[in-house]
């Protein structure tokens, strides 16, 4: 059995400009020590010598681009608003039931397997990879290895990267096809490697686990994940609704049952169901779309962690099932960036309120957050984060103690 040196040295042998020999340029001298520091590592995941040399062929620098994207990261927050408006475009739409109906069978045979509905599944497929047709063409590879050596977010991207090779080793893909976006999320499904080993599926039977270019492993995987997750085939991911004028915000989550008896109505006049769970949602405050929403939103929220992300997958699945557009209008007053999200973060938290991260983007947390302070301070309790709540806390009008 040859030694991990041995091995390392031979793998260094096999990948052009990873040799000791190599004259590398000294810019990338720890890139490609950092590449071959996760030989041993790699060999215990059972990743080969040839496995590990073809997936580093030709990778002997970070991409620039990548590292230049890392630094615009969190510096601008739009809207859900905003968001809406690109995740479910009428072409969108007309492409998504397009394909709908060209993959009837196979969304049906998915359906009946995992128990996820077919709109929310082509929801994802949409906004992951506008149904296939965008599925990122940056390699996986060099685009986890420059994340993993810069040490974004810690570990994460060096696990990732581990996780590619295992990938490679298993011959799912190979490396010039295992493509994707600039943060390592691959194919029409946007998983990350750690995801695709513990979710993808072969739903066509051909033996591999294709989310690059099968429709239906990638259908199949997505409503796999969402299966494994926990999604609760018995229940919507949520629905727009109209409050009666003297609804009580503070009271904001319970049955369904209870809040059509408090007066809560579907803004497309189907009655609500008469069980499950579910709280309120004003992600424009009050005069804006208003939801309840179940469990399974929190389900879509796991997948990509942002209310944004949820409620476009959400109104996506409707709209492509016959749907109609949301009933009541967006605010277009102010609002807050993520400077200003991060300030009442901080003013929440000074205040008892929050304990979630500082990190400008607007989530469950915060959402319970605004309300507390609300609710202590006589205010209707709609949990948005505005400009003039904002205000409300830097100046200390905030809930009596």
């Amino acid at each position: 059995m040859p030694s991990r040196r041995a091995l390392l040295a031979a793998a260094l042998s096999l990948v052009p400009g990873m040799s000791r020999a190599a004259k590398a340029p000294a810019s990338n001298d720890a890139f490609q020590a950092f590449i071959a520091s996760l030989r041993p590592e790699a060999e215990a995941r059972g990743v080969s010598v040839q496995t590990f040399a073809a997936a580093f062929r030709g990778i002997t620098a970070p991409d620039a681009t990548i590292l230049a994207r890392i630094r615009q990261q969190g510096e601008f927050v739009r809207p859900v608003w905003d968001y809406l408006v690109g995740a479910v475009s009428a072409g969108r739409i007309t492409r998504g039931r397009a394909r709908s109906a060209t993959l009837a069978s196979t969304l049906k045979a998915i359906e009946d397997t995992y128990g996820v509905p077919a709109p929310i599944v082509l929801a994802f497929w949409g906004i992951e990879s506008d149904f296939g047709a965008s599925a990122g063409n940056i390699s996986t590879v060099r685009a986890l290895a420059t994340l993993a050596e810069a040490k974004h977010r810690g570990t994460l991207f060096r696990d990732e990267l581990l996780s590619a090779l295992t990938i490679l080793q298993r011959g799912d893909i190979t490396p010039e096809r295992m493509s994707g976006s600039w943060a390592g999320a691959m194919g029409q499904v946007q998983f990350l490697p750690s995801t695709y080993l513990a979710h993808a599926v072969d739903f066509d039977g051909d033996g591999r686990r294709d989310i690059w270019t099968s429709d239906a492993d990638s259908l199949a995987s997505i409503a796999a994940y969402l299966k494994d997750l926990g999604w609760d085939p018995a229940l919507s991911w949520g629905y727009e609704v109209r409050l009666p004028e003297d609804f009580d915000l503070a009271a904001y989550s319970g049955p369904l049952s209870g809040f059509a008896a408090r007066g809560v109505r579907r803004a497309d006049g189907k009655p609500l169901p008469g069980s499950g769970n579910a709280a309120l949602f004003l992600p424009g405050g009050m005069g804006a779309p208003a939801f309840l929403i179940t469990g399974n939103f929190e389900v879509i929220r796991q997948y990509n962690t942002s209310d944004s992300y949820a409620l476009a997958v959400g109104h996506l699945a409707d709209r492509l099932d016959g749907g109609p557009a949301l009933a009541a209008p967006w605010p277009t007053g102010p609002r807050l960036d993520g400077a200003g999200l991060r300030a009442l973060q901080s003013g929440l938290a000074a205040a008892g309120l929050y304990d979630g991260p500082t990190d400008g983007r607007a989530g469950p947390k915060l959402r319970e957050a605004v309300r507390r302070y609300q609710i202590g301070a006589g205010l209707p309790a709609d949990g948005y984060a505005s400009p003039a709540l904002l205000a409300k806390v830097r100046d200390g009008h905030g809930p009596a103690r």
